[in-house]
């Protein structure tokens, strides 16, 4: 808007003149304005003494400068509604704030900073990793390639012989900046339907739980795992590979197990036909094995092998392309061997399986030497 040449004061003395009785024309003459300019001013200042306009000028001062600071606080609130979001304290989150500010809004650097907290040094030079810090990070993602359904839980159990003094919050944090997050799977739904609850085991060899796997060599010919686990410790007592396998074959397979853990009390399976073959029945009979069968179309009845089975298809299978049932053993019998002796399990206190065997037997030995009876006769 166009400032006027003429100050309050004067526009004021103007109009008086007029009620006055002096003509508009004639004092539009002298002072160089037109008759429109002066209806104009008469309505806005008409009845106002020269006190009142230096009143309403100061004012109008005011009201604009309530008007800048207003719009400075609101381009502040929005600023910290792009940089923050949220309740953010960490300064890396602080340095990521400023510089979503900086990128979408027209605040300064300076400005951004004191919003955010933040000095403009430390925004400007963020703090450079410890070489045991960029060991570690690069040992994480080391792993992680290996294991790639492993979370940082699982690393970290890995890690903790390693690197001892590192919890497992600085573990989640060179986790999450690197981007080893693993995708979740999306869980088919289902309608609710009545389970049958699964009997916990209390000791190993109480119960075996069996199943087979499916894969294929790269010449499309039929590969089957047969995966045998103790429902107790969670070691995988043995996967067995082949092209094809029946009742018998089963059989000499759980024999071979036998040899060197003894045979199970209960044996739970599915209703297949190597399972419920006469040969298999007979085998059961033979060494007085309880056979456990779940009722057809409910896996989750057995769901300790189900869950072991889900880990040696994400682990094992889904990362090898097998050229020979020759190679297919080997990195199966690889991986076996990983799982029981290295592979931490949340289910046995986040030990290897065969570590948490061998912790059972020595706390079982403790235990009958501390109440043996005859050492009390």
């Amino acid at each position: 808007m166009r400032k006027s040449r003429f100050t309050t004061e004067q526009i004021i003395g103007f109009i008086k003149q007029a009620e006055a009785g002096m003509a508009v024309s004639e004092l539009g003459r002298q002072h160089g304005f037109s008759p429109a300019s002066f209806y104009a001013w008469r309505a806005k200042y008409g009845g106002m003494e020269a006190e009142d306009a230096k009143r309403l000028k100061e004012l109008e001062a005011e009201n604009s400068r309530l008007k800048r600071l207003l719009a400075d606080a609101h381009l502040d609130i929005e600023a910290l509604k792009i940089g923050f979001g949220g309740k953010t304290l960490a300064p890396q989150r602080k340095r990521e704030a400023v510089l979503r500010m900086l990128d979408q809004t027209v605040l300064s650097e300076r400005r951004a900073c004191r919003l955010a907290g933040l000095s403009r040094d430390s925004f400007r030079h963020p703090p450079e990793p410890t070489p045991a810090t960029q060991a570690l990070s690069a040992r994480i993602i080391e792993l992680a390639r290996v294991r790639r359904r492993f979370g940082y839980r699982r690393l970290h159990d890995l890690l903790r012989p390693e690197f001892p003094d590192v919890n497992h919050k600085k573990i989640y944090r060179l986790y999450s900046e690197a981007s080893l997050a693993v995708r979740r799977r999306k869980k088919v739904k289902r309608p609710p339907l009545e389970r049958q609850p699964l009997a916990i085991a209390t000791a190993p060899n109480q119960v075996w739980s069996m199943d087979f796997v499916s894969d294929a060599l790269a010449n499309a010919r039929r590969l089957k795992s047969l995966t045998v686990a103790d429902d107790f410790t969670h070691e995988c007592v043995d996967i067995t590979v082949d092209h094809g396998m029946g009742g018998a074959y089963v059989i000499r397979v759980l024999d071979q197990a036998a040899c060197f853990r003894g045979y199970p009390r209960a044996v739970r399976t599915d209703n297949g036909p190597e399972f419920t073959s006469r040969a298999f029945i007979a085998w059961t009979q033979r060494h007085g094995i309880e056979h456990l069968l779940i009722e057809p179309g409910k896996p989750m009845q057995n769901g300790y092998i189900e869950s072991f089975n889900g880990k040696f298809r994400d682990e094992c299978l889904n990362e090898h392309w097998f050229t020979s049932l020759a190679q297919a053993r080997q990195v199966i019998a690889d991986w076996r061997r990983d799982y029981n002796e290295v592979r931490p399990h949340s289910s046995c206190g986040r030990i290897p399986p065969a570590q948490f065997a061998a912790n059972h037997r020595a706390q079982q030995a403790n235990n009958a030497v501390t109440f043996n009876p005859g050492l009390y006769q």
